[in-house]
C-alpha cells in the first residue's frame, strides 16, 4: 500500500509524537536533524510536510522548492524560524503549538528566581574548585519580598501564583488586562511601570517583544527600582538594553541577573555578561522539560494528523480555517477589519472589559467568525505583536479577561457595507465605524457622530472643546514645526459641546509638538495614530 504522505522531521520532537504519526497508517516519516538552508534545498522537493523546532530554518527559498509542501509544524510557541509571509505566498500552512510549555517556562523562571536569591550556581562552582567560603554566597528569603511582573498572561500569571505561596508580594503591571479581571486577582496591578519599579526585590519579564517593549530593561527603568533589584528574563532576549544592565551590575545597583534568552541566539562569544558573578546564565532551557516537550511533540503531531488525513487546520498562523472560496470574499473585509482594530488600540484606554464587533451589508451572508477575529487580530497588535494571528486572539482575549460580541445588523443606514467596534469600560463607550470607499478604507463614526477620514499612515486625532479657533491653532503649531496637515474631519454630537477632530498628516510630529497641542486651551486629549 502506498503511504500518501510523506514529511521531514527536522528537529528532534517527543517519541510519542513519532509514534503518533506513524500510527496514522498514511504519513511516512524521515528524521534528519542539522540541516542548512543548501541540505533542505536539495532535499524538501520530496516532502508533503515539514516539522521544526527553534533549530532549522525555513526560509523563502526553502519554502519556494518545496512544490509539494502544504504544512509546516513548528513545536512551540515562536515562528521566528518560519518564514511566515512567503508560506502563505506559496500556499503552505503554518502551524504551532502555543500553551504546551507555560508550565515549564514558569518553572524555569522561578528557579532562576531562587537560584539569584541564594547564589546557588556560584555556591555550587565554589565547591567543584574545593572552596569553602559559606559567607561569601550569603543569599535573602524570599518571604516579605516583592516581585515585580511585567506581562500576567498565561506564563506570568503561573509564576505570580508560585511566588504568592511562597510568601512573597507580588506586583503587575499589564496596561491591557480587563478590570474586571483583575478585580479576581491575588496581586496588586499598579498602572504605569513607574509604580511597579519604585520597591521592587525582584523583576521578571513576561511579554513579547513589540515596539513598545522593546528595550524595556534600561538604565532608565533600573535606576527607578531601589538599589539591589534582581532581575529573571525568560521571555526574549530584545526587552533588556544588555550594555545598561552590564553598567548597572557593575555598579551593584542592580545585585544580580538571570537571563534565559538573548538577541541573537546563541549569544556571540564576547557577549558581555560572560563571567560576571553576579549573572546567571542558561541556554534557552524554559521550554526544556521532559513533559514541555512530550506536549508540544503529541500537540504538532495530532495537528499535523488533522490537517493532511482529515482537512482539519488548527493553531494555523497565517490562514484562518474558512473554505478558500469564502475567504477569498472575506478577505478585503477582513483587512479592513484588521485596520479598524488597530486604530481603537491607539486611541482607547488600555483595560477594557468589553468589545462589541458588528457587521452589516452582504457580509452578513457568511459566517463572520474570520472577520471578528481580523478585529480583534488590529486590536492585540498592539499587545502581542507579532505573535497575534487569527487562531490565536481568542486565546489572548480571553486572557486579558475582555468580552468580545459579534452582532449582525440588518440594516447598514446610509452605508452599503459596514464593520463597527464598541469598547466598554468603566461606563465609558468609545465606538467607531468603518466602510470602503472605492478600495481604500474609510472611518465613518466616531463617537456614534458622522466623520470621513482616511484610514492611512499617520492621523492625529483630539478630543476638544468645540469652539472657534481651536483647529486653527493646532495647524500653526504643525505647520511652525513643518508638519503638513493632508485632510482634516470633524464629528461632534452638539454645537459648543465636545468635538473630536481627525487630522491627516505627512509626517509624525515630535514628542514636543504634541506636548505643545496638548497644552492648548480647550483640548483634552491628543492621540496620535499610525495606521
Amino acid at each position: 500500500m502506498t503511504i500518501p504522505y510523506h514529511i521531514l522531521i527536522a528537529d528532534p520532537i517527543s517519541k510519542k509524537g513519532i509514534l503518533e504519526l506513524e500510527a496514522s497508517g498514511q504519513i511516512r516519516i524521515d528524521e534528519k536533524y542539522g540541516l542548512k538552508e543548501p541540505d533542505l534545498l536539495s532535499i524538501i522537493s520530496e516532502y508533503d510536510g515539514v516539522i521544526v523546532r527553534s533549530q532549522t530554518k525555513i526560509t523563502r527559498k526553502v519554502l519556494e522548492a518545496g512544490k509539494k509542501l502544504k504544512v509546516i509544524g513548528r513545536a512551540g510557541v515562536g515562528i521566528d524560524n518560519v518564514d511566515v509571509e512567503a508560506a502563505t505566498e506559496n500556499g503552505i500552512v503554518v502551524m504551532n503549538t502555543p500553551g504546551g510549555n507555560t508550565i515549564a517556562t514558569a518553572e524555569h523562571t522561578f528557579s532562576l528566581l531562587l537560584a539569584l536569591a541564594r547564589n546557588v550556581p556560584q555556591a555550587h562552582a565554589s565547591m567543584q574548585r574545593g572552596e569553602w567560603k559559606r559567607k561569601n554566597f550569603e543569599g535573602i528569603e524570599l518571604f516579605g519580598k516583592v516581585l515585580g511582573i511585567i506581562g500576567l498572561g498565561r506564563v506570568g500569571m503561573e509564576v505570580a501564583k508560585r511566588a504568592l505561596a511562597f510568601g512573597m508580594k507580588v506586583k503587575c503591571f499589564d496596561p491591557y488586562l480587563s478590570p474586571t479581571k483583575v478585580k479576581n486577582l491575588q496581586v496588586e496591578l499598579v498602572n504605569n511601570l513607574e509604580e511597579l519599579f519604585f520597591d521592587l526585590d525582584f523583576l521578571s519579564l513576561h511579554v513579547p517583544l513589540t515596539s513598545e517593549t522593546e528595550g524595556i530593561i534600561n538604565k532608565e527603568n533600573l535606576k527607578k527600582c531601589k538599589q539591589g533589584i534582581r532581575l529573571i528574563n525568560c521571555a526574549r532576549g530584545g526587552l533588556i538594553r544588555i550594555e545598561d544592565l552590564l553598567e548597572l551590575l557593575k555598579s551593584g545597583w542592580v545585585a544580580g541577573a538571570a537571563l534565559d534568552v538573548y538577541d541573537p541566539e546563541p549569544p556571540p562569544a564576547d557577549f558581555p555578561l560572560r563571567g560576571l558573578p553576579n549573572v546567571i546564565l542558561t541556554p534557552h532551557l524554559a521550554a526544556s522539560t521532559v513533559e514541555a516537550q512530550e506536549n508540544v511533540g503529541t500537540e504538532i503531531a495530532s495537528m499535523i494528523i488533522d490537517f493532511l488525513c482529515h482537512g482539519i487546520i488548527r493553531n494555523a498562523v497565517n490562514v484562518p480555517s474558512v473554505d478558500p472560496k469564502v475567504l477569498s470574499i472575506l478577505s478585503p473585509y477582513m483587512a479592513l477589519g484588521e485596520k479598524l482594530g488597530f486604530f481603537m488600540s491607539q486611541w482607547i484606554p488600555n483595560r477594557i472589559d468589553e468589545l462589541i464587533i458588528y457587521f452589516s451589508g452582504k457580509i452578513n451572508e457568511y459566517d463572520t467568525s474570520p472577520l471578528t477575529r481580523a478585529v480583534l487580530k488590529g486590536y492585540l497588535r498592539k499587545v502581542a505583536g507579532k505573535e497575534v494571528n487569527e487562531v490565536n486572539v481568542m486565546f489572548l482575549i480571553n486572557t486579558l479577561g475582555i468580552t468580545v460580541k459579534e452582532v449582525k445588523m440588518s440594516s447598514a443606514g446610509e452605508f452599503t457595507e459596514i464593520i463597527g467596534v464598541e469598547a466598554k469600560t468603566d461606563g465609558l463607550v468609545f465606538q467607531a465605524a468603518s466602510t470602503f470607499y472605492g478600495k481604500s478604507h474609510r472611518l465613518v463614526q466616531l463617537n456614534f457622530n458622522p466623520i470621513e477620514a482616511s484610514m492611512e499612515g499617520i492621523l492625529l486625532l483630539l478630543e476638544n472643546k468645540d469652539r472657534p479657533g481651536i483647529v486653527g491653532k493646532v495647524g500653526t503649531i504643525l505647520g511652525e514645526h513643518a508638519v503638513n496637515i493632508a485632510a482634516m474631519s470633524l464629528a461632534r454630537a452638539k454645537a459648543q459641546e465636545k468635538a473630536i477632530s481627525i487630522l491627516n498628516l505627512d509626517n509624525v510630529p515630535s514628542p514636543e509638538v504634541l506636548a505643545q497641542i496638548r497644552n492648548t486651551e480647550d483640548i483634552y486629549n491628543v492621540r496620535l495614530i499610525s495606521l
